[in-house]
């Protein structure tokens, strides 16, 4: 069994967003700086595509189809913020698919723990339409294939990028069968994730939402997850964890204002492990934000190490 397993694609390369944010070096500056501190014991692999079927079980057809015109055509901007190359569309399918390898190699009991590092990022894409960045929701599929093709009942999505979720947020809003707590900069884009907002009909209860400050640091952060994330996962009982894993909220990022440090990172990492140990149940992180190159690759590296000092 391989205890820990990092997914990744050559492919994320190819969605090719020029002087843009979130722009390829990310994936670049991550596994170099992976590479320097040995890994961690994780085990490497090639995310693999996203089924097509899958994939449109989360998302509008039509949008899927019309994406994937655009980006044969030589790709074009989607919003002021979002835009795809001709390589966008293999990107996104890889990034989609390594989420859900993820779910895969840690239900099957393969890894206790995995990473998926694609791009683009997923949290903001809504059911038929691509936003902040985003295309499709990875970690939304890979919920949805927990819930599908494994069987499961509950799962946890913890969303710790600076950003609101609000596409994992709405998707999930009126199911139990995903709690969806997320810790988020307020007032901020996507101006989404009131405290008031805790889901709707079936789901009221199973959306929790902690918008925080400008400024808020470690403190604030390791805080809430204690006192308010973990509490509500515990009485939750989820049988697998997933992390939106945003390193946006750092102290140098220069997408908004919140001051949280890699030790903040680990910190977070080591208490849903320990909650994964607790309730005898896997973890698994995919990667969203984070877009200053060097602390979004000593984030990430935080988040491995603490992720492998588990004993289970």
């Amino acid at each position: 069994m391989a205890a820990c397993v990092f997914f990744s694609h050559p492919a994320s390369a190819e969605h090719d967003t020029g002087s843009h944010p979130e722009r390829r070096e990310r994936i670049f500056a991550i596994e170099r700086h992976l590479e320097l501190t040995g890994w961690f014991g994780f085990e490497r692999r090639e995310a693999p595509r996203v089924d097509r079927e899958l994939l449109e079980s989360c998302h509008d057809a039509g949008y899927v189809a019309a994406l994937q015109r655009l980006c044969a055509a030589g790709g074009g901007q989607i919003d002021d913020d979002t835009l795809v190359s001709q390589g966008s569309w293999e990107a996104a399918m890889r990034a989609v698919g390594g989420a859900v390898a993820v779910v895969d190699v840690l239900l099957s009991g393969e890894a206790i723990a995995a990473f998926s590092a694609g791009r683009p990022p997923g949290h903001h894409a809504l059911r038929a339409r691509a936003g902040g960045f985003c295309l499709f929701n990875n970690v939304a599929v890979a919920a949805i294939h927990a819930l599908s093709a494994h069987a499961l009942e509950r799962v946890l999505i913890f969303d710790w990028d600076v950003h609101h979720g609000n596409g994992t947020n709405d998707l999930f809003h009126s199911t139990p069968e995903v709690l969806y707590i997320s810790i988020h900069e307020s007032p901020l884009y996507p101006g989404s994730g009131p405290a008031s907002d805790r889901g709707a009909g079936a789901g009221e209860g199973f959306t929790l939402n902690l918008p925080v400050a400008a400024f808020s640091g470690d403190d604030v952060f390791c805080e809430l997850v204690h006192s308010r994330v973990i509490p509500l996962a515990r009485d939750y009982r989820p049988q697998l964890i997933l992390i939106s894993a945003g390193y946006d909220a750092h102290a140098e990022d220069p997408l908004a204002d919140c001051l949280v440090s890699e030790a903040g990172y680990a910190t977070m990492t080591t208490a849903m492990r320990r909650l994964g140990e607790e309730l005898e149940v896997p973890v698994g992180v995919v990667l969203e934000g984070g877009y200053e190159l060097g602390a979004l690759a000593r984030s990430v590296s935080a988040t491995l190490q603490a992720l492998s000092s588990g004993d289970r």
